[in-house]
């Protein structure tokens, strides 16, 4: 069996310290803000709490995707070194990322002829992605050829449950996603858009919801609903969120009681700075293993 690296890029939303220790590689996005650019590394340059902080005080992010150059360039220090990669990548429902990728992928077959190297589109956002690349990374671990670990992420990608929860719509305001009429009527009434990632990877609004706490009761109820297993669900479950960790550990509590049997018990990351630009902070997020994602 060829050695081989499995790879993924910082929309995973997972901490370095875990990626670094799992010797996963990751190629970084990039944002800019009050006229500075940074590259996404996780939070290492410009912390979380800045990031989130400079928001608050009216600044206005953007971030641009990772490109066809950025992806080869990426690869091919692996592919010299005799690795074969599998690479997996953010939603193409929300990003060009995965086609950057894919297209830098083509290119370099004709350099590398005897290396495989294979990218997967998630499909998936936030730590969602960043479970399923969990999945793949304990199947590796446990002797998965790169071909076996690229059929369960294709098979098991839609089976990633993604449900989110803004508490703070003055971002998506100032961004121009809603209006401001919206926004202040929707602060006003503490309402919570309730959301997920569809078939498609896209973000897709299913209710609006009176309250942070009954949207997380709306949340758990969803998980019942939706996982494997039931109230025995005995996979792996993931919170993020965006500068309102109280909001994620009420979460993180009804989950847990609730399922008693999750492997590790619920793990929270950071909303990182290339969605957060989009959600602002405010924003819960709950990620299992469930029913297949379908309209």
């Amino acid at each position: 069996m060829n050695k081989y690296i499995l790879s993924c890029d910082t929309a995973v939303d997972l901490t370095p310290e875990y990626l670094e220790q799992r010797n996963i590689p990751y190629i970084s996005f990039h944002f800019n803000i009050d006229g500075t650019d940074y590259t996404d590394d996780l939070g290492k340059t410009l912390s979380y709490d800045e990031f989130y902080k400079k928001i608050d005080s009216g600044s206005m992010p953007t971030t641009s995707q990772i490109n066809i150059a950025e992806s080869a360039d990426f690869f091919e220090k692996y592919l010299k070194e005799g690795y074969d990669i599998i690479h997996l990548a953010f939603s193409s429902g929300l990003s060009g990322t995965y086609n950057s990728a894919r297209n830098a992928a083509e290119d370099l077959k004709e350099a590398y002829p005897e290396r495989k190297l294979i990218v997967i589109d998630s499909l998936a956002a936030s730590s969602g992605h960043g479970l399923l690349l969990d999945a793949m990374y304990e199947l590796k671990e446990n002797g998965a050829s790169i071909e076996e670990l690229a059929e369960f992420a294709e098979t098991n990608k839609l089976k990633v449950q993604h449900w989110f929860y803004t508490t703070d719509l003055t971002h998506f305001k100032r961004g121009g996603r809603i209006s401001a009429t919206a926004a202040v009527i929707g602060n006003l009434l503490n309402l919570c858009p309730f959301m997920n990632v569809d078939k498609d990877g896209k973000l897709a609004v299913r209710s609006k919801i009176k309250g942070k706490k009954k949207t997380a009761k709306e949340a758990c109820a969803k998980m019942l609903e939706l996982c494997e297993g039931g109230e025995d669900y005995n996979k792996r479950c993931f919170i993020s969120n965006s500068g309102c960790r109280e909001d994620a550990e009420y979460l993180k509590s009804l989950i847990n009681e609730q399922f008693p049997n999750i492997k590790d018990g619920v793990q929270i990351f950071d909303i990182g700075t290339i969605i957060g630009t989009h959600t602002g902070r405010g924003t819960v997020a709950l990620f299992f293993f469930g029913e297949e994602r379908k309209d």
